[in-house]
């Protein structure tokens, strides 16, 4: 019986609980998404080459996945104590009608427990599909370099596991705090409930313009320290950055509403226009409540675009380092050619692998001392120096200009090698200063002729031969090995940026959708007023889009300004570790998640107006 009655109030109240319903299945969607990671073809192909980058990766995401379980468990509560204040007469009626505290408290666990298990397999359901378009993200990570991996349809039942668990926990606690509430409640506040409003009180002009100077005070002074000290530096300064801003982004929604009435008002032609004098004082009415959800909104839209902005940015700048870092296929370096010089190509040649027919090019030579010590007059010096001849061979494997020998000596910064050599800077001079000075270090570099990865397998063969590393201290890197591991931070910093960017633009989304929803059923009697009074239905539906748009604009705005901040300071320190620019792809990126939002928004408009009408 009761389940047949839960199933029923479940659908007869589809209009409360479809936001629900649809944040929850996202919810699930996401998780398992992202949780679904350990299963790609990706991480398959990093695990074979860099085992440390995919368990840090699978740590990282744990981590991560308790911290996105609790802001979602803090959605739903939210989100329950929505319907249970929706619903209050309905539960009033109930206990005149007989019904024992306890089988009210179990009819609204079922609901609860029937809304979990739906919205839990579509979530899943759509995780499973959406995941392959994650799949495909990673496989295009991945193609500036060639493979022959298969790729196809991806089910991580791990994932599922751990969906379900953590899912069904939260599941849990929503109904005990469901039932507890119920088991709380009074009749008297259950009848009345609907019938409470907030006082509205205009305060002095005054104070809301002083309290609204402060705000922006406080704000300004938070700017100025984060432009100034840098995003990197956390120190208790740092904490008094973050208190300044919050309680200048709370004052100034604290402010706002007032200030804006005021604003208004003082401009009668506006304030009487339409119902814009109705939709300022829904607005205004709302002020105990209103700044606090504005407050904690814009804070989430700040952490949504934010972190997700930065991220993407943080991923360009990784893919350029990588090509940087690698302008050869592999490169072979002679630690000990100072004592015991080899000839590496032929070694390698001793060891079954042919450089005349597995190589495109190559070079072998070597750095020397800088002893006597030689410098450039305005350059300074180095410790490493470099033949003309090397050096111009070297940057025209790279497709570079080399240097004449009226440019000598010159200091360069460029690579020279795949990988880390040690030098920053090298003194590049003609051949016969070179030939006067001592071997340092020997490298041998080559790109592959055929398929870099049966060179390479050919290549790790001969390095694994018996006594290979008995004639030399050796250091091997190749670009594949660059590759992977550069690919396993950019796969950690997008999707990390992606899943904590998502949870927090939906919370925020989903907040205000619920916030909205509440307001436009409290005010449905108002708009039923304005009809009988002669409003027209467009003068209704354009003053519910101003106040729906209010809503989401105000917080989303000052979380647009904040973030332009932040990222101008942590561009400036992308920019100066991998000298890449971000501010392009972290637009870009603002802009995808402006999408979600403005999807979110028509939806609580369109929703709010069905309630309005009183026929949803």
């Amino acid at each position: 019986m009761f389940c047949k009655l839960a199933l029923r109030n479940v659908t007869r109240s589809l209009k409360d609980y479809a936001v629900y319903f649809l944040t929850l299945t996202f919810g699930v969607c996401i998780f398992y998404i992202f949780n679904s990671l350990e299963s790609q073809w990706c991480m398959q192909m990093l695990s074979r080459s860099a085992h440390y980058i995919v368990d840090s990766i699978l740590i990282f995401m744990d981590v991560f996945s308790v911290f996105v379980s609790v802001v979602l468990a803090c959605l739903i509560l939210y989100a329950n104590t929505f319907l249970m204040k929706r619903r209050k007469r309905e539960l009033a009626t109930y206990f005149l009608l007989g019904l024992p505290t306890g089988k009210v408290s179990l009819l609204l666990v079922l609901e609860t427990l029937l809304i979990g298990l739906f919205s839990l397999a579509a979530g899943l359901l759509l995780g499973v599909l959406l995941s392959h378009g994650l799949a495909l993200l990673t496989m295009a990570m991945f193609a500036s370099y060639p493979t022959d991996e298969s790729f196809g349809f991806i089910l991580s039942w791990k994932a599922i596991f751990k969906t379900v668990l953590y899912f069904g926990v939260i599941f849990l606690v929503v109904m005990g705090f469901t039932g507890f509430s119920v088991s709380r409640a009074k009749l008297i506040d259950l009848i009345q409930g609907g019938r409470k409003n907030e006082e509205m009180r205009e305060r002095p002009l005054w104070r809301s313009v002083l309290t609204f100077l402060v705000g922006v005070a406080l704000l300004l002074i938070a700017y100025a320290m984060l432009l100034i000290r840098g995003i990197i530096r956390i120190d208790p300064l740092f904490f008094l950055m973050l208190a300044l801003g919050t309680l200048g982004t709370l004052l100034f929604f604290r402010s706002l509403s007032g200030f804006l009435l005021r604003l208004v008002k003082g401009r009668k032609r506006l304030y009487y226009k339409d119902l814009n004098m109705f939709v300022l004082r829904q607005f205004n009415s709302r002020i105990h409540t209103t700044y606090v959800s504005m407050t904690v909104i814009c804070l989430l839209l700040l952490l949504a675009i934010g972190v997700t902005a930065c991220c993407v940015g943080l991923n360009n700048t990784i893919g350029a380092m990588t090509d940087s870092s690698a302008p050869y296929d592999f490169t072979i370096q002679n630690y000990s050619g100072d004592v015991s010089p080899t000839d590496i190509p032929a070694l390698l040649a001793e060891n079954g692998f042919d450089t005349e027919t597995e190589l495109k090019d190559a070079w072998f030579c070597n750095f020397y001392y800088n002893d006597p010590d030689l410098s450039v007059p305005g350059q300074g010096s180095s410790g490493t120096v470099l033949s003309l001849t090397d050096y111009n061979a070297l940057m025209a494997l790279q497709g570079k200009d080399g240097l004449t020998e009226a440019e000598l000596p010159q200091l360069r910064t460029e690579a020279l090698v795949t990988g880390f050599s040690g030098v920053g800077a090298y003194l590049v001079v003609d051949d016969a200063t070179a030939a006067t000075l001592s071997v340092w270090r020997q490298i041998f570099v080559g790109n592959y002729a055929g398929d870099p990865q049966a060179a390479e397998a050919s290549l790790t063969a001969a390095l694994d031969s018996p006594g290979f590393y008995d004639t030399g201290f050796y250091n091997t890197t190749t670009r594949l090995q660059i590759y992977l591991e550069n690919m396993g931070t950019k796969i950690l910093v997008l999707f990390m940026g992606l899943y904590l960017g998502l949870v927090f633009l939906v919370t925020a989304a989903a907040v205000l959708t619920l916030q909205q929803f509440s307001q436009a059923a409290d005010n449905q009697p108002r708009y039923a007023i304005l009809a009988r009074l002669g409003a027209p239905e467009s003068m209704r539906s354009k003053a519910l889009f101003t106040q729906v748009f209010l809503s989401f604009f105000l917080p989303l705005a000052l979380a647009v300004v904040h973030s332009v901040v932040g990222m101008t300071a942590a561009n400036a320190v992308i920019s100066v570790v991998g000298r890449v620019d971000s501010v392009q792809s972290s637009l870009v990126t603002a802009a995808l998640l402006l999408v979600i939002y403005g999807a979110y928004f028509l939806a609580t408009y369109f929703g709010a107006r069905t309630v309005v009408r009183g026929n949803g």
